[in-house]
């Protein structure tokens, strides 16, 4: 089972325990966990659900596993017979987080009924 999710505005294909790295989340500490809603795609082996902007009751549990930077790219900038040269770097902040668990509507449906069941 996979889905697309989409977290500060760029899209992510996620599976149950990946470790994604996301552009930095500043509201989550480490050790927390999240739940994204904006979940666009869903597949489960055959059944592909698609949703006009979201899926309806789709929702993504992660955890923040931490917080760092990327390696430092080098920005050179050059203009030819001037002796013009400037070297700037950037390194850009990431979160880490781990993918839980991925519940659909239907998914969420059968897991309370069995839970009822079992009481």
């Amino acid at each position: 089972m996979y889905a697309i999710v989409e977290i500060s505005g760029k899209q992510y294909k996620v599976q149950e325990g990946d470790i994604v790295f996301v552009d930095r989340l500043e509201e989550l500490e480490e050790g927390k966990s999240t739940t994204f809603d904006k979940v666009l795609l869903v597949s489960d082996g055959d059944k592909v659900t698609v949703g006009t902007d979201t899926v309806k009751g789709a929702k993504v549990k992660a955890t923040v596993v931490g917080h760092g930077k990327g390696k430092k790219i080098v920005v050179f900038k050059y203009k030819p017979k001037k002796n013009e040269r400037k070297v700037r770097g950037h390194r850009q902040p990431y979160t880490k987080i781990q993918i839980e668990k991925i519940t659909t509507g239907t998914r969420a449906k059968k897991a309370a009924e069995t839970e009822e069941a079992a009481e």
